[in-house]
């Protein structure tokens, strides 16, 4: 998508649209927060209008920044934690490698072997995912008949070693803090679509906070640099 198609009949600056949807995707702030925030800056804008931002912004951000991320491992840790959409928990499927970077992310409304299948396809398809030689799973049952019905399909490699040990999932599982926290703190998510829509944007800003960006440090002047590169406003 070009810039004149993205921020068209937009009534604000593409860096205000894109510093409120950043800041909300990053820290533990509420829409009327940012409301307050931009008021001490001069500017009047909605709660509703910020919330439209991020649905629209944070799917984008994560597409955008595939292509930048840095190759991961082969070493697989996969493990679902629970995520509350209009009042019902649904499951949330995540990946990372041996080093802690993500691989992909996907969000369910079932915990069963088509779910699993769905997020390991999904997985598999990023050009920065190296195919897995080992994947680390919990006792979830549906994880080893999701692997072997892929592989009788072609869609995973045949020789992939498949652990079932608790203690090396630490990993994922501390990984999951950052995207559990930063939910907990919304005052609920409405729907399954905008669900995915700002679990995505919160996942992208993760994957930049964790350092998973070609040839960019942490800092965040960086992070702010590097998303308005994306998003072709650089000066």
């Amino acid at each position: 998508m070009k810039k004149e198609n993205l921020f068209k009949w937009k009534h604000y600056q593409p860096d205000i649209i894109l510093l409120t949807v950043r800041w909300y995707l990053r820290y533990n702030l509420s829409f009327r927060d940012l409301v307050e925030m931009m008021e001490e800056r001069g500017l009047c804008i909605a709660h509703t209008t910020i919330m439209r931002w991020v649905h629209q912004y944070g799917p984008e951000l994560d597409e955008r920044i595939r292509r930048y991320l840095k190759t991961t491992n082969d070493s697989w840790r996969v493990d679902e934690t629970y995520v509350k959409v209009k009042g019902q928990w649904m499951y949330l499927y995540r990946a990372v490698d041996s080093e802690g970077n993500t691989i992909d992310f996907y969000l369910s409304k079932t915990r069963t072997t088509g779910a699993a299948k769905h997020f390991f396809k999904k997985a598999l398809r990023p050009f920065h995912v190296s195919k897995p030689r080992v994947i680390t799973v919990d006792k979830n049952p549906a994880y080893p008949m999701a692997i072997e019905e892929l592989k009788n399909r072609k869609k995973m490699p045949v020789g992939i070693q498949l652990r079932l040990v608790k203690y090396l999932n630490n990993i994922v599982e501390q990984d999951h803090r950052f995207i559990k926290k930063r939910v907990r703190s919304m005052l609920g998510l409405k729907s399954f679509s905008t669900a995915t829509s700002v679990i995505s944007g919160i996942e992208a800003m993760h994957m930049i906070k964790k350092g998973q960006l070609i040839s960019r440090d942490k800092s965040a002047q960086n992070q702010i640099e590097f998303i308005h590169e994306l998003f072709g406003i650089t000066a």
